[in-house]
């Protein structure tokens, strides 16, 4: 009876603190960390003023706690996108598209574009903001994605290369038009607007790191190859 009294009151501490973190972004990225107040967080988590002082002891610490959560939970999801590279299947353009849409969805919800924001709109004030975001951001799907790129270079699926380059380039070729195109997240794009974008950048990518590649390089020069006398070859 002890220790599952015990584990329950564990158990509601952290989900208090979860929602208590949860209810603080919430405020932070609708009005910001100057105008937001610890009263209002409070209401939003549903819990008493002197709850979130207890779980966590001031603002900037709540500040904090918030930005990290988020960015960990954003960085959970699009890893958790990734899943269908495990079983690519006989039509890895397809699976490659349908990996993409996701990835694209998830960095255009209102989590990642808030998360986004209040980073740019607080830098200043909290240096070490990027430090935390960056903990969780890009990098760490880089390397997630690398990793299955590399299996799927392993059995064929990809042509041999440097799995870290070719994770880089996919998301540059992914995150890039699409920064431009909503003009840093300002502007929604339409479904079929994104459907573009991620055909786009997987057809881009196969012509790159395809397994086609390697009959391509042998059969194909698409520009003249000059020996050191100036002569084509």
């Amino acid at each position: 009876m002890g220790t599952a009294r015990a584990t329950a009151s564990a158990r509601g501490r952290i989900d208090k603190r979860q929602a208590i973190l949860q209810g603080a972004f919430t405020v932070f990225a609708r009005q910001g960390y100057a105008q937001a107040c610890v009263q209002e967080i409070a209401d939003e988590a549903g819990v008493a003023k002197p709850t979130v002082y207890n779980h966590l002891t001031d603002k900037a610490t709540l500040f904090r706690q918030a930005l990290e959560a988020a960015a960990q939970t954003v960085l959970n999801e699009r890893v958790a996108a990734l899943e269908p590279l495990h079983e690519p299947g006989d039509d890895l353009r397809a699976t490659l598209e349908g990996m993409a849409q996701r990835l694209l969805r998830l960095h255009c919800d209102d989590r990642s574009c808030a998360l986004r924001r209040l980073l740019y709109s607080e830098i200043t004030t909290f240096p070490d903001a990027l430090d935390i975001v960056r903990e969780h951001g890009p990098h760490r799907l880089n390397a997630a994605l690398a990793d299955r790129f590399a299996r799927l270079m392993l059995t064929g699926h990809l042509h041999p290369s440097d799995p870290a380059q070719a994770a880089e380039h996919f998301m540059a070729l992914l995150v890039g038009p699409l920064e431009a195109r909503t003009e840093m997240g300002t502007r929604q794009l339409s479904d079929t607007d994104l459907d573009g974008v991620v055909r786009s950048a997987v057809r881009t990518f196969l012509l790159a790191f395809g397994p086609q590649h390697d009959q391509a390089s042998q059969t194909q020069r698409p520009w003249p190859v000059h020996g050191q006398n100036g002569q084509d070859r």
